[in-house]
């Protein structure tokens, strides 16, 4: 089988030329392109990928790290392939279930540069981790981080529940339980501030028992419910991070006999396509907007040719509270 050298001494150019007719190099004679192409064609020649590659100094793919095919994330997802496809790039997909490993294993095909960037929805690794992977390429996290190495795209979790919070104070709840998925995660601690925060400021007292951690599918909602029937006092409200866990709550408290939202007041997080259905308030983040602003930084940043330490960029996709009879 034919190589790049028995191309260019066929066509009578150097190789350095077949380089250039091969990533598409303007300073190349049509007479010298047409008889390059020609040999090509005779002997069937296919480019090696990773060598082309190496020519153009990048391979029109970026790479995504999700832990799930949750519905959450196949929003932020939908958001970075749109824009992904319309810029002529292809989406390399990572799903990492929050292992360590896993999550290196993608950033070690930025180093290698199988991809040319790196767009994280959620992470396990640490911070220092992640950054030290910033002289291969730009890196992009669908969260605040504060480290400057670390472009981000995101919402701001403590203003959005302070705002979930308000909004059931001013229908009178103090009362007030709330549900997270990972409890340590940055956005968590942010949510979990803003909610002692305001329960601080109503001198309402913090009832540990009206905190339910790992909550992340429906099924989780309906096990909040049947613990909160067995409390002797329970919460008159909730704050549920995920629209989906919010409907398992809704669905489970309905069939304990339960009134939405006279017994049991709920704001939710997403504003997916379920929290219409059921009549529920949300807070939405807009999710689909954070994926097509993680993929247009990473791009800005690529167009640049800019790394990671080269030159950050943090982008704040502003929320908003969608009130529904949930409330």
């Amino acid at each position: 089988m034919a190589n790049i050298k028995d191309i260019a001494m066929l066509a009578g150019v150097s190789v350095s030329t077949v380089s250039r007719v091969l990533s598409g190099h303007p300073y190349v004679s049509e007479e010298k392109r047409r008889r390059v192409q020609q040999v090509i064609d005779q002997q069937g020649y296919t480019p090696n990928a990773n060598a082309v590659h190496l020519i153009k100094g990048q391979t029109k793919t970026i790479g995504v790290i999700v832990p799930s095919s949750h519905s959450y994330f196949h929003a932020i997802l939908s958001g970075i392939m749109d824009e992904a496809s319309e810029a002529g790039y292809g989406t390399l997909l990572y799903q990492s279930r929050y292992d360590r490993n896993e999550e290196e294993q993608a950033l070690h095909l930025l180093r290698t540069k199988q991809i040319d960037g790196l767009i994280l929805c959620s992470r396990s690794l640490s911070v220092e981790k992640i950054a030290s992977y910033g002289t291969y390429g730009p890196i992009v996290t669908c969260e605040y981080i504060e480290d400057e190495r670390i472009s981000s795209v995101y919402t701001d979790h403590y203003d959005a529940f302070i705002a979930g919070m308000k909004h059931l104070t001013e229908h009178g709840h103090t009362d007030i339980g709330y549900c997270i998925g990972r409890a340590h995660s940055t956005s968590s601690q942010q949510r979990y501030k803003a909610y002692t925060d305001v329960l601080a400021e109503l001198d309402a007292p913090l009832n540990p028992e009206w905190i339910f951690e790992d909550s992340t599918e429906m099924k989780d909602g309906i096990r909040i419910v049947e613990r909160m029937m067995n409390m002797k006092k329970r919460p008159t409200a909730l704050l549920i991070t995920g629209d989906e866990v919010a409907a398992g709550v809704i669905l489970q408290a309905q069939a304990a006999g339960l009134r939405i939202p006279e017994d049991l007041a709920i704001v939710g997080f997403d504003n997916l396509l379920i929290s219409e259905a059921l009549k529920l308030t949300t807070i939405d983040q807009h999710l689909k907007r954070i994926g097509q602003e993680a993929f247009h930084v990473f791009h800005e940043m690529r167009k640049a040719g800019q790394t990671s330490t080269g030159g950050t960029i943090k982008r704040s996709i502003p929320f908003e509270l969608v009130k529904r009879s949930s409330v």
